[in-house]
């Protein structure tokens, strides 16, 4: 069962991106692809919290959608980690799962705001 709290959500994805990649071959196209996944993954939660300590709606919205950007991101990472290592597709199938949701509630979040 998936947390309700977002930033608790974006906390374990991000977590979740590190214990995945530490179990990965250590080659150069993991270690790099790696690197950028942790980047990423962390930068969504850390926009989401930020987002949450706006200073408007305009500064909200903003935030949010470097939040998204940034799943979208975790996102191209995540796949071309998964299609480089078929070996742990179990784990970066759920993650990638996981990432596609946390862009849907970005988007939901950034459209609802948007309209008020």
């Amino acid at each position: 069962m998936k947390p309700y709290n977002l930033e608790e959500r974006t906390f374990l994805f991000a977590k979740e991106c590190r214990i995945y990649i530490r179990n990965l071959p250590k080659n150069t196209s993991n270690i790099e692809d790696g690197k950028q996944l942790i980047r990423s993954s962390g930068s969504i939660g850390a926009n989401y919290i930020e987002a949450n300590e706006k200073l408007g709606d305009k500064d909200l919205i903003f935030r949010l959608k470097i939040a998204r950007k940034e799943a979208k991101e975790s996102k191209f990472w995540l796949q071309l980690l998964n299609d480089l290592n078929p070996d742990q597709n179990s784990l970066s199938e759920s993650l990638l799962f996981e990432i596609e949701e946390l862009r849907k509630i970005l988007s939901a979040i950034i459209t609802k705001t948007s309209k008020q």
